[in-house]
């Protein structure tokens, strides 16, 4: 860019402007796995200024006459401090508890949360032995979050690795935007579940509400109960043996593996044709939406 002069820039086609600011104009072939990081580098599991933490050093917190943003300093200050076990009691429904934690801690909340509770959290082990509102989970990047009882709509938002696990029910667009990751849900979901999924795998227990994966481009919905409809390019597809093998070794280590097994499971990926939907022709579109 800095060789390019003014006059230069206004000459150039859009597409060369575009290459010149760094943007790739390539049409998405749909690749959606990459080796993004060497598992044999463990240092980089961890961030560099990372409070060290023993899970054997427990500590309370009653956040009961805190606010949110108290009870979360005094969260990272019980880290900084080394402890790796932290229980906070009376939480009380307060929304954004347990935010923004990039370290690995086990974290024990005695009650419910509000709306956002451990969104941003990249590491932590997270138990919460009440129910929890919407968007519990958002942008999780990795660890585990178990709810014991029921959670919100857009139950995790976005998220992007770990497992997220709500043993009773979760409303609508649980997983919107859904990134990467594990969901998992022992009861029932709302509808427009799997909105918009780009990666990952959704396991509902129960049933699902109507427009399941609507616009999904990628990953893989699991459903052991009825789907009310599918969405938008959203269709059923063959369960493999390997998957009903993941299936149970991954609903068996929550509690939530159910008598009869994972075989009466059905599978939901996209059917790809919203993939190159500017290309299409008018009458094309249509049929597809």
């Amino acid at each position: 860019m800095a060789d390019v002069t003014d006059f230069e820039l206004r000459n150039l086609s859009q597409e060369q402007r575009a290459r010149l600011l760094g943007m790739d104009t390539e049409q998405l072939t749909g690749r959606s796995m990459f080796v993004e990081f060497d598992p044999d580098e463990s240092s980089r599991f961890t961030y560099p200024w990372a409070p060290d933490v023993d899970y054997n050093k427990r500590s309370e917190i009653d956040a009961g006459d805190l606010s949110a943003t108290e009870a979360n300093i005094r969260i990272r200050k019980l880290m900084s401090e080394g402890y790796g076990t932290v229980v906070v009691k009376n939480p009380r429904g307060k929304h954004g508890l347990g935010v923004g934690i990039l370290n690995r801690l086990n974290l024990i909340f005695e009650g419910s949360l509000g709306y956002f509770g451990v969104g941003l959290i990249d590491g932590p082990n997270v138990r919460i032995n009440g129910r929890v509102g919407w968007s519990c989970g958002e942008n999780m990047m990795s660890g585990t979050v178990v709810i014991e009882k029921n959670a919100g709509s857009t139950f995790g938002a976005a998220i992007r690795g770990g497992d997220l696990v709500c043993k009773g029910s979760v409303g609508s667009r649980t997983g919107i935007d859904m990134k990467g990751g594990t969901i998992i849900v022992g009861g029932d979901t709302g509808a427009l579940s799997g909105f918009m999924m780009q990666r990952g795998r959704m396991i509902v227990c129960g049933n699902a509400g109507k427009n399941l994966g609507d616009s999904m481009y990628d990953g893989t919905i699991f459903v052991g109960g009825e789907i009310r409809s599918l969405g938008v390019d959203a269709v059923e597809a063959e369960m493999r043996q390997f998957e009903k093998d993941w299936l149970t070794r991954k609903l068996r280590l929550y509690g939530l593996l159910p008598d009869e097994g994972v075989d009466h499971f059905n599978k939901i990926v996209a059917g790809k044709q919203l993939w190159n939907y500017d290309n299409l022709e008018p009458t094309e579109k249509k049929l597809i939406l």
